[in-house]
Protein backbone atom coordinates (compact mmCIF):
# COMPACT_ATOMS: atom_id res chain seq x y z
CA UNK A 1 0.00 0.00 0.00
CA UNK A 2 1.42 3.36 -1.05
CA UNK A 3 0.41 6.48 0.87
CA UNK A 4 1.06 10.04 -0.31
CA UNK A 5 1.36 12.38 2.68
CA UNK A 6 1.09 16.17 2.45
CA UNK A 7 1.96 18.55 5.32
CA UNK A 8 1.48 22.35 5.23
CA UNK A 9 0.38 23.21 8.78
CA UNK A 10 2.83 26.06 9.36
CA UNK A 11 5.96 27.11 7.48
CA UNK A 12 7.27 23.89 5.95
CA UNK A 13 5.91 22.42 2.74
CA UNK A 14 6.37 18.67 2.80
CA UNK A 15 5.34 15.59 0.83
CA UNK A 16 6.23 11.96 1.41
CA UNK A 17 5.58 8.50 0.01
CA UNK A 18 5.17 5.76 2.58
CA UNK A 19 4.87 2.02 1.87
CA UNK A 20 2.71 -0.19 4.10
CA UNK A 21 2.70 2.32 6.95
CA UNK A 22 6.37 1.86 7.81
CA UNK A 23 8.80 2.05 4.90
CA UNK A 24 9.52 5.67 4.03
CA UNK A 25 10.37 5.88 0.32
CA UNK A 26 10.72 9.67 0.32
CA UNK A 27 10.17 12.60 2.67
CA UNK A 28 10.76 15.99 1.05
CA UNK A 29 10.66 19.13 3.21
CA UNK A 30 10.90 22.65 1.78
CA UNK A 31 11.70 25.11 4.57
CA UNK A 32 10.51 28.72 4.63
CA UNK A 33 13.07 29.86 7.22
CA UNK A 34 14.74 32.36 4.83
CA UNK A 35 11.35 34.01 4.21
CA UNK A 36 10.42 34.45 7.86
CA UNK A 37 13.84 34.97 9.46
CA UNK A 38 13.88 38.73 8.86
CA UNK A 39 10.60 39.08 10.75
CA UNK A 40 11.73 36.99 13.72
CA UNK A 41 8.84 34.55 13.32
CA UNK A 42 6.29 33.07 10.94
CA UNK A 43 4.14 35.54 9.00
CA UNK A 44 0.95 33.59 8.19
CA UNK A 45 0.13 35.31 4.90
CA UNK A 46 3.66 34.83 3.57
CA UNK A 47 3.60 31.19 4.69
CA UNK A 48 0.37 30.53 2.80
CA UNK A 49 1.70 32.11 -0.38
CA UNK A 50 4.93 30.12 -0.19
CA UNK A 51 2.97 26.87 0.18
CA UNK A 52 0.98 27.71 -2.95
CA UNK A 53 4.21 28.23 -4.88
CA UNK A 54 5.86 25.04 -3.64
CA UNK A 55 3.32 22.33 -2.91
CA UNK A 56 3.06 20.79 -6.38
CA UNK A 57 6.82 20.85 -6.90
CA UNK A 58 7.38 19.19 -3.51
CA UNK A 59 4.81 16.47 -4.28
CA UNK A 60 6.53 15.79 -7.60
CA UNK A 61 9.95 15.59 -5.91
CA UNK A 62 8.59 13.10 -3.36
CA UNK A 63 7.18 10.89 -6.12
CA UNK A 64 10.43 11.01 -8.10
CA UNK A 65 12.60 10.21 -5.07
CA UNK A 66 10.34 7.27 -4.25
CA UNK A 67 10.53 6.00 -7.83
CA UNK A 68 6.74 6.06 -8.10
CA UNK A 69 4.00 7.71 -10.12
CA UNK A 70 1.04 9.52 -8.65
CA UNK A 71 -1.32 6.98 -10.24
CA UNK A 72 0.22 4.28 -8.02
CA UNK A 73 -0.86 5.94 -4.78
CA UNK A 74 -3.49 3.97 -2.85
CA UNK A 75 -4.27 6.61 -0.22
CA UNK A 76 -3.84 10.38 0.17
CA UNK A 77 -3.23 11.69 3.70
CA UNK A 78 -3.11 15.41 4.48
CA UNK A 79 -2.79 17.56 7.59
CA UNK A 80 -6.22 19.08 8.28
CA UNK A 81 -5.24 20.87 11.51
CA UNK A 82 -4.36 22.29 13.90
CA UNK A 83 -2.15 24.98 12.42
CA UNK A 84 -2.29 28.22 10.43
CA UNK A 85 -5.52 28.05 8.46
CA UNK A 86 -4.05 29.86 5.44
CA UNK A 87 -1.27 27.24 5.31
CA UNK A 88 -3.53 24.26 5.99
CA UNK A 89 -5.90 25.22 3.18
CA UNK A 90 -3.14 24.88 0.60
CA UNK A 91 -2.32 21.30 1.52
CA UNK A 92 -5.95 20.28 2.01
CA UNK A 93 -7.01 21.62 -1.38
CA UNK A 94 -4.02 20.06 -3.13
CA UNK A 95 -4.83 16.69 -1.53
CA UNK A 96 -8.50 16.98 -2.44
CA UNK A 97 -7.61 17.70 -6.06
CA UNK A 98 -5.29 14.70 -6.26
CA UNK A 99 -7.79 12.38 -4.56
CA UNK A 100 -10.62 13.54 -6.82
CA UNK A 101 -8.59 13.24 -10.01
CA UNK A 102 -7.30 9.77 -9.12
CA UNK A 103 -10.50 8.59 -7.42
CA UNK A 104 -8.43 7.54 -4.43
CA UNK A 105 -9.43 7.59 -0.75
CA UNK A 106 -8.50 10.66 1.29
CA UNK A 107 -7.96 11.04 5.05
CA UNK A 108 -7.56 14.29 6.96
CA UNK A 109 -4.92 13.88 9.68
CA UNK A 110 -4.51 15.70 12.97
CA UNK A 111 -1.05 17.27 13.08
CA UNK A 112 -0.58 16.23 16.73
CA UNK A 113 -1.34 12.61 15.90
CA UNK A 114 1.28 12.85 13.18
CA UNK A 115 3.89 13.91 15.75
CA UNK A 116 2.69 11.29 18.22
CA UNK A 117 3.09 8.48 15.67
CA UNK A 118 6.33 9.72 14.06
CA UNK A 119 8.28 7.18 16.12
CA UNK A 120 6.57 4.39 14.13
CA UNK A 121 8.58 5.48 11.09
CA UNK A 122 11.60 4.07 12.93
CA UNK A 123 10.40 1.43 15.40
CA UNK A 124 7.43 -0.64 16.50
CA UNK A 125 6.38 0.73 19.86
CA UNK A 126 4.12 -1.23 22.19
CA UNK A 127 1.09 0.49 23.68
CA UNK A 128 0.39 2.00 26.13
CA UNK A 129 2.93 4.80 26.29
CA UNK A 130 3.21 8.44 27.34
CA UNK A 131 3.75 10.96 24.56
CA UNK A 132 5.38 14.30 25.28
CA UNK A 133 4.54 16.42 22.23
CA UNK A 134 6.64 19.57 22.39
CA UNK A 135 6.90 22.08 19.55
CA UNK A 136 6.50 25.74 18.64
CA UNK A 137 2.74 25.54 18.90
CA UNK A 138 2.11 22.71 21.37
CA UNK A 139 3.34 21.32 24.65
CA UNK A 140 1.18 18.35 25.63
CA UNK A 141 1.35 15.19 27.70
CA UNK A 142 -0.83 12.49 26.20
CA UNK A 143 -1.50 8.87 27.11
CA UNK A 144 -1.64 6.61 24.03
CA UNK A 145 -3.46 3.30 24.52
CA UNK A 146 -3.65 2.39 20.83
CA UNK A 147 -3.91 3.96 17.39
CA UNK A 148 -6.56 6.65 17.72
CA UNK A 149 -6.91 6.07 21.46
CA UNK A 150 -5.46 9.14 23.18
CA UNK A 151 -6.11 10.99 26.43
CA UNK A 152 -4.54 14.32 27.37
CA UNK A 153 -2.98 14.49 30.82
CA UNK A 154 -1.49 17.97 30.71
CA UNK A 155 -1.08 20.95 28.37
CA UNK A 156 0.56 24.35 28.41
CA UNK A 157 -1.54 27.11 29.91
CA UNK A 158 0.21 29.87 27.97
CA UNK A 159 3.30 29.66 25.75
CA UNK A 160 4.38 26.43 24.11
CA UNK A 161 7.98 25.48 24.90
CA UNK A 162 9.13 26.06 21.33
CA UNK A 163 7.44 29.45 21.29
CA UNK A 164 9.29 30.32 24.50
CA UNK A 165 12.62 29.33 22.91
CA UNK A 166 11.85 31.50 19.87
CA UNK A 167 10.87 34.53 21.94
CA UNK A 168 13.90 34.30 24.21
CA UNK A 169 16.16 33.98 21.16
CA UNK A 170 14.51 37.09 19.69
CA UNK A 171 15.10 39.04 22.92
CA UNK A 172 18.76 38.01 22.79
CA UNK A 173 19.11 38.94 19.12
CA UNK A 174 19.89 35.38 18.06
CA UNK A 175 17.57 35.25 15.07
CA UNK A 176 14.95 32.76 13.90
CA UNK A 177 14.37 29.88 14.42
CA UNK A 178 15.25 30.36 18.06
CA UNK A 179 15.51 26.76 19.27
CA UNK A 180 18.64 25.76 17.34
CA UNK A 181 20.22 29.17 18.05
CA UNK A 182 19.69 28.82 21.81
CA UNK A 183 21.02 25.25 21.79
CA UNK A 184 24.14 26.20 19.81
CA UNK A 185 24.94 29.13 22.11
CA UNK A 186 24.22 27.12 25.27
CA UNK A 187 26.95 24.61 24.43
CA UNK A 188 29.60 27.17 25.42
CA UNK A 189 27.71 28.43 28.48
CA UNK A 190 27.42 27.45 32.13
CA UNK A 191 23.92 26.19 32.90
CA UNK A 192 24.51 26.80 36.61
CA UNK A 193 25.40 30.45 36.16
CA UNK A 194 21.86 31.62 36.92
CA UNK A 195 18.84 29.89 38.44
CA UNK A 196 15.77 30.71 36.36
CA UNK A 197 12.38 29.78 37.86
CA UNK A 198 10.81 26.38 37.17
CA UNK A 199 7.05 26.60 36.95
CA UNK A 200 5.63 23.42 38.48
CA UNK A 201 2.18 25.01 39.09
CA UNK A 202 -0.07 23.67 41.84
CA UNK A 203 0.66 20.32 43.44
CA UNK A 204 -0.26 17.39 41.24
CA UNK A 205 -0.76 19.41 38.06
CA UNK A 206 0.68 18.02 34.83
CA UNK A 207 0.10 21.29 32.98
CA UNK A 208 2.93 23.54 31.81
CA UNK A 209 3.55 27.28 31.95
CA UNK A 210 6.47 28.99 30.26
CA UNK A 211 5.39 32.66 30.28
CA UNK A 212 7.05 33.31 33.64
CA UNK A 213 10.34 31.83 32.46
CA UNK A 214 10.27 34.04 29.38
CA UNK A 215 9.59 37.12 31.54
CA UNK A 216 12.41 36.19 33.91
CA UNK A 217 14.87 36.10 31.01
CA UNK A 218 13.62 39.48 29.81
CA UNK A 219 14.07 41.02 33.27
CA UNK A 220 17.60 39.64 33.54
CA UNK A 221 18.53 41.04 30.13
CA UNK A 222 17.14 44.46 31.07
CA UNK A 223 19.06 44.38 34.34
CA UNK A 224 22.26 43.59 32.48
CA UNK A 225 21.68 46.38 29.97
CA UNK A 226 21.15 48.96 32.70
CA UNK A 227 24.23 47.91 34.67
CA UNK A 228 22.29 46.17 37.39
CA UNK A 229 25.25 44.13 38.57
CA UNK A 230 25.00 40.93 36.55
CA UNK A 231 27.82 40.11 34.16
CA UNK A 232 26.39 36.92 32.76
CA UNK A 233 27.37 36.15 29.18
CA UNK A 234 24.81 35.38 26.48
CA UNK A 235 26.04 31.79 26.49
CA UNK A 236 25.46 31.47 30.25
CA UNK A 237 21.96 32.92 29.94
CA UNK A 238 21.12 30.58 27.04
CA UNK A 239 22.40 27.52 28.92
CA UNK A 240 20.60 28.48 32.14
CA UNK A 241 17.34 29.18 30.30
CA UNK A 242 17.53 25.95 28.32
CA UNK A 243 18.06 23.89 31.48
CA UNK A 244 15.10 25.56 33.19
CA UNK A 245 12.79 24.65 30.31
CA UNK A 246 14.17 21.13 29.94
CA UNK A 247 13.95 20.38 33.68
CA UNK A 248 10.21 21.07 33.69
CA UNK A 249 9.55 19.12 30.49
CA UNK A 250 11.43 16.07 31.73
CA UNK A 251 10.07 16.36 35.27
CA UNK A 252 6.43 16.56 34.20
CA UNK A 253 6.89 13.66 31.78
CA UNK A 254 8.32 11.45 34.53
CA UNK A 255 5.54 12.48 36.93
CA UNK A 256 2.95 11.54 34.28
CA UNK A 257 4.56 8.13 33.72
CA UNK A 258 4.57 7.41 37.44
CA UNK A 259 0.97 8.55 37.94
CA UNK A 260 -0.31 6.49 35.01
CA UNK A 261 1.89 3.47 35.68
CA UNK A 262 3.51 3.76 32.24
CA UNK A 263 6.94 2.28 31.54
CA UNK A 264 7.46 3.84 28.14
CA UNK A 265 7.73 7.49 27.02
CA UNK A 266 7.92 8.88 23.49
CA UNK A 267 9.22 12.44 23.07
CA UNK A 268 8.31 14.10 19.79
CA UNK A 269 7.70 17.43 18.07
CA UNK A 270 10.17 20.05 16.90
CA UNK A 271 11.66 20.76 20.34
CA UNK A 272 12.41 17.04 20.71
CA UNK A 273 15.29 17.70 18.30
CA UNK A 274 16.98 19.64 21.13
CA UNK A 275 20.00 17.66 22.26
CA UNK A 276 19.79 18.74 25.91
CA UNK A 277 16.13 17.66 26.18
CA UNK A 278 16.90 14.28 24.60
CA UNK A 279 19.82 13.79 27.01
CA UNK A 280 17.89 14.89 30.12
CA UNK A 281 14.76 12.85 29.56
CA UNK A 282 16.75 9.71 28.73
CA UNK A 283 18.75 10.23 31.91
CA UNK A 284 15.64 10.67 34.08
CA UNK A 285 13.83 7.78 32.42
CA UNK A 286 16.85 5.53 32.91
CA UNK A 287 16.87 6.24 36.66
CA UNK A 288 13.29 4.98 36.86
CA UNK A 289 13.58 2.01 34.51
CA UNK A 290 11.35 3.71 31.92
CA UNK A 291 12.02 3.10 28.24
CA UNK A 292 12.54 6.38 26.37
CA UNK A 293 12.11 6.67 22.60
CA UNK A 294 12.82 9.78 20.56
CA UNK A 295 12.59 9.95 16.75
CA UNK A 296 15.55 11.19 14.77
CA UNK A 297 15.50 15.00 14.51
CA UNK A 298 14.31 14.87 10.89
CA UNK A 299 11.17 13.08 12.07
CA UNK A 300 10.66 15.41 15.06
CA UNK A 301 10.16 18.55 13.01
CA UNK A 302 7.15 18.98 10.71
CA UNK A 303 7.27 16.44 7.89
CA UNK A 304 4.83 14.60 5.64
CA UNK A 305 6.21 11.16 6.54
CA UNK A 306 4.54 11.33 9.95
CA UNK A 307 1.28 12.48 8.33
CA UNK A 308 1.34 9.52 5.92
CA UNK A 309 2.00 7.19 8.87
CA UNK A 310 -0.89 8.58 10.92
CA UNK A 311 -3.14 8.53 7.84
CA UNK A 312 -2.32 4.87 7.21
CA UNK A 313 -3.24 3.79 10.73
CA UNK A 314 -6.37 5.92 10.70
CA UNK A 315 -7.44 4.38 7.40
CA UNK A 316 -7.00 0.85 8.78
CA UNK A 317 -9.42 1.64 11.62
CA UNK A 318 -11.96 3.83 9.82
CA UNK A 319 -13.28 4.37 6.29
CA UNK A 320 -11.78 7.19 4.26
CA UNK A 321 -13.28 10.66 4.70
CA UNK A 322 -15.86 11.98 2.30
CA UNK A 323 -14.03 14.39 0.02
CA UNK A 324 -16.17 17.38 0.94
CA UNK A 325 -15.90 16.78 4.71
CA UNK A 326 -12.14 17.28 4.81
CA UNK A 327 -11.43 20.89 5.64
CA UNK A 328 -8.76 23.00 7.31
CA UNK A 329 -9.25 23.66 11.01
CA UNK A 330 -6.88 25.89 12.97
CA UNK A 331 -7.90 24.26 16.26
CA UNK A 332 -8.71 20.69 15.23
CA UNK A 333 -9.01 18.57 18.42
CA UNK A 334 -7.16 15.28 18.70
Amino acid sequence: MLILGIETSCDETSAAVLKDGRTLLSNVVSSQVPIHAKYGGVVPELAGRAHIERVHEVVQQALEQAGTRIEQMDLIAVTAGPGLVCSLLVGVNAAKGIAYALRKPLVGVNHLEGHLLAIFLEAEVAFPFLALIVSGGHTDLCRADGFGEYRFLGRTRDDAAGECFDKVAKMMGLGYPGGPAIEDLARSGNSGAHRFPRSWLEAGSLDFSFSGLKTSVRNLLLKRETGGGTRLSDADIAASFQDAAVDVLAGKAMAACEREGLRRVVVTGGVAANGRLREKIREEAGKRGIECLVPRPVHCTDNAGMIACAGYHRFLKNPADELMTVDASASLPL
